[in-house]
């Protein structure tokens, strides 16, 4: 029996929910910052605070939906009904998020943003756990699972363009009212939730790889995944990747207005375009040194690229943004292809299929990274002496002292290009490789079959 393969049209519409959930959280992760410090005026130790408040519930959400979703049965699945009902709840919390009372009281305005992230993050992570889990279970061979990351990373630039073009559009540049940028906000929302509505109608489940197996108690269920060193390996690799992404979206912004002072649009092209070609040459290098040496290769240039940020003349900056850019193809399209051949090697540890254990996992120890890319920034621009346009009458203030643009660079090169090349540094404890790799693969196809048949 030959196990059915990925069709084109599950690619497309995969691509389209990808889209979706990225534009939502393109606009959340490089506007959040900017929104709250540099129009609403909130301090960085306002905005510190709330990411430490944000981090520790995503210490507790993220494993138990993974506990939850694994472990459900229903006529739509484990997943289907958290993918399919959850949505219309995501676009209403992440409008809410940009709903902060203008001219408010500071801790008013903090109260406002704890709150609507917690929320907005909740129907976030149930999502994109749902989504992500879907992948290694829809598929066993690596150039299917490649495929629907590769739809994944394609589309997802594509949110993220949308992501970092809405604000671009909408946001004041001057002492403008938010009305408009709100606005955008309710309508990137409703379009995210129903290009997720839409995959949750086009994709099957596939009950037969889970019929008959028991379930695993809460804490067998953590044991069986914190002793996986592949998994840990991965998920501190997958650290450095999403701290690294939501430090750059939000820093062009910065590197754009301030340093070059050009078009934001024009500075993200340069690194998107490079990204886009980074992300279609992974299948080649792939196929010619295999998923682990590419993901590292990919993660050293884009270290290289970010760190000659801080050191190149503010003319050449956008060189420098252009190398990482491709370096962040990579990882983009490959870190849930190796975060797929864990969980077949779980499968045959714990004898059950764990998508959920897996990348609930990976959310629980990643998300503080999307928390430090939140609170870093503001920590460096307050103690470089970076004059934000709130205090300047709601205008940029372009005559920063030198002391501020080099905190710019900092953290939005040298930082991030550490953590690249750290990420490229773990990945060399990865224990799947080799003739260890080719066994695991052969073992997981027939035990598929034998549960299809």
């Amino acid at each position: 029996m030959k196990l059915e393969r990925i069709q084109p049209g599950t690619l497309f519409y995969w691509g389209l929910a990808s889209m979706g959930l990225a534009m939502i959280a393109g606009i959340y992760g490089t506007t959040l910052p900017i929104f709250y410090q540099d129009y609403l005026g909130l301090s960085a130790r306002w905005i510190s605070i709330a990411s430490i408040i944000y981090a520790a519930w995503n210490a507790v959400n993220d494993p138990l939906f993974g506990y939850i979703t694994d472990n459900t049965r229903s006529k739509l699945g484990r997943r289907i009904p958290y993918l399919r009902f959850t949505a219309p709840f995501l676009a209403l919390t992440f409008f809410l998020v940009w709903m902060a009372p203008t001219g408010a009281e500071k801790p008013r305005i903090f109260l406002w943003m704890l709150v609507t992230m917690l929320l907005y993050d909740t129907c976030f992570t149930i999502i994109g756990l749902v989504q992500s889990a879907l992948l290694p279970e829809l598929s066993e061979y690596e150039e299917d699972r490649s495929a629907l990351q590769m739809s994944t990373a394609l589309f997802n630039l594509l949110g993220f363009v949308l992501g970092f073009i809405i604000p671009q559009l909408f946001r004041p540049k001057g002492g403008e009212a938010l009305t408009s940028m709100r606005f955008a906000m309710l309508a990137a929302g409703l379009l995210g939730a129903a290009l997720i509505l839409l995959l949750s109608f086009q994709v099957r489940e596939r009950p037969a790889l889970n019929e008959g197996k028991p379930k695993l108690s809460f804490r067998d269920y953590l044991a069986y995944t914190f002793s996986s060193k592949a998994a840990m390996v991965i998920i501190a690799g997958n650290f450095m990747r999403i701290f690294v992404q939501a430090v750059i979206m939000g820093a062009v912004f910065y590197l754009a207005d301030y340093l070059l002072q050009i078009n934001g649009i024009v500075l993200m092209a340069w690194l998107l375009v490079p990204m886009i070609l980074g992300i279609i040459l992974t299948t080649w290098i792939r196929r010619a040194v295999g998923v682990l040496a590419t993901q590292q290769l990919y993660l050293v240039l884009g270290g290289v690229g970010l760190c000659s940020i801080f050191f190149l003349p503010v003319s050449l900056i956008p060189l420098g943004l252009a190398l990482a850019g491709f370096g962040m193809g990579g990882p983009e399209a490959l870190t849930y292809v190796l975060l797929s051949q864990v969980i077949d090697e779980d499968e045959l540890r714990s004898g059950q299929r764990r998508e959920g254990a897996f990348f609930g996992t990976n959310a629980l120890l990643t998300k503080p990274a999307q928390s430090l890319a939140i609170a870093v920034p503001p920590l460096i621009l307050e103690a470089t002496g970076f004059i934000t346009r709130e205090a300047n009458g709601g205008v940029p203030f372009l005559a920063q002292a030198e002391s501020a643009l080099r905190g710019i660079r900092l953290y939005a090169g040298l930082i991030p290009g550490l953590a690249y090349l750290i990420g490229a540094a773990v990945l060399l404890l990865y224990p799947i490789r080799g003739a260890y790799k080719r066994e695991l693969e052969k073992k997981i196809l027939a035990l598929h079959k034998k549960a299809e048949q």
